[in-house]
C-alpha cells in the first residue's frame, strides 16, 4: 500500500488542472482521491471514471460521493473498497446510459441569449462545404454559405460551439462584396445552405443580411438558397417576400428535447406556426429532425410533432424532410462535459465508428423507420433523406438508397427544383 498510493496520487496530480476534473463537485474529487490512493488504478481508469462522475452528475445521478456513503460500514476501510467503488460507479454509469435521457421532471429555466456581435469584414472566403462530410456516410454535398459566423442559441448538443469563439457573433460587414463576387455557372444547379455555422433567422436583416440573400438569389435563379434556423423571427420574411428558390427550414424536435436541451429556441409551437405563416406567403418550407434523441416516452413526444405537420402542411408546401441523430468527435463531447451545464446529452450507448460516437445502427434504424412511418401521408411528395449517415440504413428505412453521393445530390436538386417551379407557376 505504501507503494500504491505514491503511484496513484502521481496519477491523479496528471487531472488536477483538468477542467473536466475541476467541474466534479468536491465530495466527489474528496471520493476520487481516496480511491486512487487505495487502488492501483491506471491513468486511463481514472480518466474513466472522471468521466463517468461527470456524466452522472451532469443527468442528475447517483454522485461517486454517493455511492460511497452507500458502501455498508465494514467494507469502507478494506481492501476491497476501491474496486467495488470503481464497479458500482461504471455499471451506474452504463445502466444510465442503456435507458437514455429522462426528462420527465420540469426542465430548468431556459437561458437567453447572452453573445456579444461583432461587425466585421468576412474571410477571403465565405463559401464551401459541409464542415461534417464525411466519406463514410451518405452527404448531399451541400456547399454552405457562412453569411453569419456563431450561434446565439444555446443547444447543449451543439457542435459549433466547440469551434468558434466562445460569446462572440460575427456578422460581416461587407456581406454583400463578397456575394457579387462568387463566380457561379448558370448552368449548374447548387445547393447551398446558411445554417451550418449560425442560425439563418436568429438575426433577421440586421445589416441588410436577408436583403443581401435575398438579392443573391434572384441574381442567380440556379441557386437553391436553403436557411436553416430554430427561431421564429419571419417578419422580415413575410413582409419582403423571397424569390422562390429560398427555401426556409426548422429543426424540429420532440418538445422534451426542445424544453431541456435547445435553450434560448422559439418552442415547437412557434416554430411550426412561423413555418406555416412561411408556407401562407409561398414559401417553401423544410423540416430537419436532427438530432433525434431516444429519450424515455421518445415515441410518444416525436409523434405529436408528426402529427402537427402532417395535419398543418400539405406536401405540396414541403420541400424536405430530414432525420439525423447525435454523432459526436472527442473534442466535441469533452466541450459538452466541460461546459458545466445540466444536460443529458450524453446519455446514449456510445459506439465508435470511423472516429465518431452515436447511437448502434440497431437502434439508429429503429428512431428514423418510426420516424419515416409517421409522416406516410407525405410519402412520395416530399423529398426524404438521412443527413451524414451510414449509406446502409437507407433501404432498411425508405426502401431506397443511393449508389454514392453524387447521385444523391442530383436526386435532391431536382425535387427542389421541381417544388420551385411549381411554386413560380
Amino acid at each position: 500500500m505504501a507503494r500504491t498510493q505514491p503511484l496513484n496520487n502521481y496519477k491523479l496530480e496528471q487531472f488536477r488542472s483538468s477542467p473536466l476534473f475541476n467541474s466534479l463537485p468536491h465530495e466527489d474529487k474528496a471520493a476520487l482521491k481516496i480511491l486512487a490512493a487505495e487502488e492501483r488504478l491506471s491513468v486511463q481508469q481514472l480518466r474513466q471514471i472522471i468521466e463517468a462522475a461527470r456524466d452522472l452528475q451532469m443527468w442528475g445521478e447517483t454522485s461517486l460521493a454517493e455511492l460511497t456513503a452507500k458502501l455498508p460500514p465494514d467494507e469502507k476501510k478494506s481492501k476491497q473498497r476501491a474496486a467495488k467503488l470503481t464497479n458500482l460507479l461504471i455499471n451506474s454509469w452504463e445502466k444510465a446510459r442503456r435507458e437514455g435521457p429522462d426528462y420527465s421532471t420540469p426542465p430548468k429555466n431556459r437561458p437567453g441569449t447572452n453573445q456579444q456581435i461583432v461587425e466585421s469584414p468576412a474571410p477571403r472566403t465565405i463559401l464551401g462545404d459541409c464542415p461534417v462530410a464525411s466519406p463514410k456516410t451518405r452527404c448531399c454535398n451541400l456547399q454552405t454559405l457562412d453569411a453569419a459566423i456563431n450561434c446565439g442559441f444555446g443547444c447543449s448538443y451543439c457542435t459549433i460551439q466547440s469551434f468558434y469563439d466562445e460569446g462572440r457573433i460575427y456578422l460581416h460587414s461587407n456581406l454583400k462584396e463578397h456575394l457579387t463576387q462568387l463566380e457561379l455557372d448558370p448552368d449548374k444547379i447548387y445547393h447551398i445552405g446558411t445554417g451550418q455555422s449560425s442560425d439563418s433567422l436568429m438575426w433577421g436583416n440586421r445589416g441588410n443580411l436577408l436583403l443581401y440573400l435575398f438579392d443573391f438569389a434572384r441574381q442567380h435563379p440556379n441557386v437553391i438558397l436553403e436557411l436553416k434556423t430554430k427561431s421564429a423571427n419571419i417578419s422580415y420574411l413575410i413582409n419582403n417576400r423571397p424569390p422562390a428558390n429560398v427555401l426556409v427550414t426548422w429543426t424540429l424536435n420532440s418538445r422534451q428535447v426542445i424544453d431541456n436541451e435547445e435553450h434560448g429556441t422559439a418552442s415547437l409551437n412557434e416554430r411550426i406556426e412561423a413555418a406555416r405563416h412561411c408556407a401562407d406567403s409561398g414559401i417553401l418550407a423544410g423540416f430537419h429532425f436532427h438530432p433525434i434523441i431516444r429519450h424515455k416516452g421518445w415515441q410518444e413526444g416525436y409523434s405529436e410533432v408528426f402529427k402537427q405537420l402532417v395535419e398543418n402542411f400539405t406536401p405540396e408546401e414541403v420541400a424536405l424532410t430530414s432525420f439525423g441523430t447525435l454523432t459526436y468527435i472527442k473534442p466535441v463531447i469533452r466541450a459538452i462535459r466541460e461546459r458545466g451545464e445540466h444536460t443529458q446529452v450524453l446519455r446514449l450507448p456510445l459506439k465508435e465508428t470511423a472516429g465518431k460516437f452515436s447511437y448502434p445502427f440497431e437502434e439508429k434504424e429503429e428512431l428514423f423507420r418510426f420516424a419515416y412511418q409517421s409522416l406516410k401521408p407525405w410519402h412520395g411528395k416530399v423529398f426524404f433523406y438521412l443527413c451524414m449517415e451510414d449509406p446502409e440504413l437507407w433501404e432498411p428505412v425508405f426502401g431506397r438508397s443511393y449508389k454514392n453521393n453524387d447521385s444523391f445530390e442530383e436526386a435532391m436538386k431536382q425535387a427542389y427544383m421541381q417544388k420551385i417551379r411549381a411554386i413560380n407557376r
